[in-house]
């Protein structure tokens, strides 16, 4: 796991060194450069050892003739029986890195190559006689990377940051990104927080030439395409403790310690059973997160607990580490600047603190369970839309009543009776639109009324759902609306929320995060099984928990579902009211000049008085103006007083 970063065009080569200070936490074991002769390509990169510690481990590296240049971040997981067949083939390597096999593979087989790899990356590779950049993304985009067209040529790097020495980049706002984050507390790829910067979509590759993109394609689509498996529950449940056994072992491969994420649900504890089924003599460190209230977490059992429990069943070295609000009002803007997108989720504070603590233990590699909810079912929304058939039977008028009558209903404490009104007042619309509505953590109206009216209409030129909508065409054989909504789960929410704070909050102290329950097969046959097995009336995850069953303790396999995050309507109503009541002064949103002072305080008093639950709304609008004061007005994150 590296930083990549590089340029094709006419650039200044000071521009390069700075892109890669920009990332240098990514790769604090060593730092590499290289210029074309002809001065138009430059490619820099910024390691973080791994496999092959040695010196031949250096990037950027090339080929034997000096014909491929090659900057690479993430790990090939099946690379030694790849280095076998290109030695078959005649290759000769130097190195015992996954690096040099990109090289020989992109030698075979050009961008052909891709659909070859088992594993996590962004890399480009420089042809000195095409006189082109091949770059591409991994299948589901566990590694970030970002692009920038501008006059002078084109420029990509492993985060945003990077690219903000580039003198002609485009900052301007993209508005309907900033609707987007309100939204969906995200953005989906391709767009950024800027119109000149956006983010190659996971399963991408594309050719620059000459300064400017020349061609783009998607190489992955995920696989659902209507087909399913005819293995019974049982069998499947088998096939996938076999699958998961098998990822986790091609995951374990590395030269540095290997540590592990365990939060007490499901998805990080099956990922830690394998890891002691596979290492039954080794010490394995874990890490876990406590509040100072670990009675529950917005309604749901703590954590905590249950991944006590998990260690102490698997013989697991669990080391707790303790969050309270003022830490994180103290590192929030820290936060977000490595972040690079303004992702109004407490869950990234607890990813960055394991991933200090886990750095200064001398851990460099944390396998993580994220993407179980993404590929099995888990989250609240796959119940809600099991659940639609109870009712969606009913005729229109009588679903336009039902929402209007929730609509109605503000002042609702309960996060339960919250819930059954959301999903109400989206009862009036088509299949599709409230399938899409599911991810919304407010509607239209609200975020409307938030926007400086100057705004209003470039922020609502298209619906945030369009990217999301028109993404669904690609999986037009795929008629199950759960499979539909896992589909989006993980081509969006999952690479433009989930993988991007962990990899972003991990990688800020140099740290690995490995994902097993995403290896490309697993996800495969994930997408093959009933949609049955996975979410029944009751249960998420059936098959995967049938799975555990031999593993894990029967009350952590079948705990209510938590969410890997933080009390925040409590903090937000409490420990932070002081910091929002001043990063959102009236006085501060009409300099800013994006906000409605009037809508945002409306909002704020309506949250308080409980009137509605605003909460994730809030917070994104504050990390909103972090965003703003670190990526605009170019404020230091030491320096922003929170």
């Amino acid at each position: 796991m590296c930083g990549i970063a590089g340029y094709n065009g006419h650039f200044d080569r000071s521009l390069l060194p700075e892109m890669v200070a920009a990332i240098s936490h990514r790769g604090p074991d060593d730092q590499g450069r290289y210029f074309s002769s002809d001065q138009q390509t430059g490619l820099g990169h910024a390691r973080l050892s791994i496999i092959d510690l040695s010196p031949d481990g250096h990037q950027p590296m090339t080929n034997e003739n000096q014909s491929l240049w090659l900057v690479f971040n993430g790990e090939i997981y099946n690379f030694a029986g790849l280095r076998d067949q290109l030695a078959a083939q005649g290759h000769r390597f130097s190195s015992r890195s996954d690096s040099e096999v990109l090289l020989h593979l992109y030698e075979e087989h050009g961008p052909e190559m891709l659909p070859l790899l088992n594993g996590v990356f962004a890399f480009a590779i420089y042809d000195t006689i095409k006189k082109t950049v091949f770059i591409a993304r991994d299948h589901l985009g566990v590694k970030p990377l970002y692009i920038a067209e501008m006059s002078d040529g084109t420029a990509f790097c492993s985060e945003l940051k990077g690219l903000l020495p580039c003198p002609h980049l485009c900052r301007e706002l993209d508005m309907q990104a900033v609707n987007a984050h309100l939204a969906f507390i995200w953005s989906p790829s391709p767009t950024t927080m800027f119109k000149g910067v956006k983010k190659l979509p996971p399963g991408h590759a594309c050719l620059i030439e000459n300064g400017r993109i020349s061609r783009q394609w998607q190489w992955y689509n995920l696989p659902y395409d209507g087909s399913r498996n005819d293995l019974s529950f049982s069998q499947n449940a088998k096939q996938l403790q076999e699958l998961i056994e098998e990822a986790v072992r091609r995951q374990l491969v590395a030269d540095v310690p290997v540590g592990a994420f365990l939060s007490g649900g499901l998805d990080s504890s099956a990922i830690v059973a394998m890891m002691r089924r596979l290492m039954p003599e080794k010490a394995i460190r874990c890490y876990s997160i406590g509040f100072k209230d670990d009675n529950d977490v917005e309604g749901c059992p703590a954590d905590l607990p249950y991944a006590i429990k998990v260690a102490r069943h698997l013989d697991l070295d669990l080391k707790t580490i303790r969050i309270t609000p003022e830490q994180l009002i103290t590192r929030l803007s820290e936060l977000i600047w490595f972040l690079d997108e303004p992702q109004a989720d407490p869950a990234p504070v607890n990813a960055m603190f394991i991933a200090e603590q886990a750095r200064q233990d001398g851990i460099k590699v944390l396998l993580s369970g994220a993407g179980g909810d993404d590929i099995f079912t888990g989250y609240r929304r796959h119940l809600a839309l099991k659940t639609e058939t109870l009712w969606k039977w009913l005729p229109g008028p009588v679903r336009n009543l039902a929402g209007r009558l929730a609509s109605a209903h503000t002042d609702i404490r309960n996060p339960w009776a919250r819930r059954l009104v959301k999903v109400l007042r989206n009862a009036h619309l088509s299949d599709s639109e409230r399938l899409l509505a599911y991810f919304h953590w407010s509607g239209d109206e609200l975020r409307q009324s938030l926007f400086n009216p100057d705004h209003i209409e470039q922020a609502f030129a298209k619906s945030v759902n369009v990217p999301l909508s028109d993404a669904l065409q690609s999986i037009e054989k795929e008629a199950d609306p759960i499979n539909q909504m896992l589909f989006l789960d993980s081509r969006f929410f999952l690479a433009d929320h989930n993988l991007n704070y962990t990899d972003k909050t991990c990688m800020r102290y140099g740290v690995e995060a490995r994902v097993p329950l995403l290896d490309p097969d697993l996800v495969f046959f994930a997408s093959r099984i009933p949609t049955g097995f996975k979410q029944t009336w009751t249960c998420g995850k059936a098959v995967f928990k049938k799975a555990m069953e031999p593993f894990l303790p029967h009350d952590v396999i079948y705990r209510p579902k938590s969410a890997f995050g933080a009390p925040l309507r409590r903090w937000i109503q409490n420990d932070l009211s002081a910091v929002i009541s001043r990063m959102l002064s009236a006085e501060r949103l009409a300099n800013r000049g994006i906000f409605s002072p009037e809508g945002v305080k409306k909002l704020i008093t309506a949250d308080r008085e409980g009137r509605i639950d605003g909460s994730y709304t809030i917070f994104s609008l504050l990390c909103i103006e972090i965003w703003c004061q670190l990526f605009i007005d170019g404020t230091p994150y030491q320096h922003i007083k929170i």
